[in-house]
């Protein structure tokens, strides 16, 4: 099953590219699905255009969907790319996000026994 992180934006494929180390990894594209009602297949996507969206995420990886799991493009994570994004993408976890997940598991929090009413 996916997993959801704690933050990601979304930024073009031309904005993450201007980073001097940028390389992709072009086979963990996201593929459009089927659309059955039609019987067509799509076309499988093998290239990343600049006005495509990609979501960078609070571990720094960049992925061709909101998942922090699936569709990872780009992974090379060095003190380089943290600074290029900080500085250049303006990309920083919210403080208010930090503050809700100071104890974020990435599991679903447990439900409570309801307190029973006499």
């Amino acid at each position: 099953m996916p997993e959801m992180g704690r933050y990601c934006k979304a930024y073009l494929a031309s904005s993450v590219r201007a980073y001097p180390g940028w390389t992709e990894k072009l086979h963990n594209l996201r593929q459009p699905e089927a659309d059955a009602s039609r019987g067509e297949k799509p076309e499988k996507r093998t290239v990343l255009k600049d006005d495509d969206i990609v979501y960078l995420h609070e571990n720094y990886l960049v992925t061709d969907d909101c998942y922090k799991d699936e569709y990872v493009i780009f992974d090379d994570v060095t003190d380089d790319w943290r600074q290029f994004c900080v500085e250049r993408l303006g990309f920083t976890v919210p403080d208010d996000v930090l503050e809700m997940s100071a104890g974020y598991t990435g599991e679903e929090p447990k439900a409570t026994p309801a307190a029973s009413g006499s």
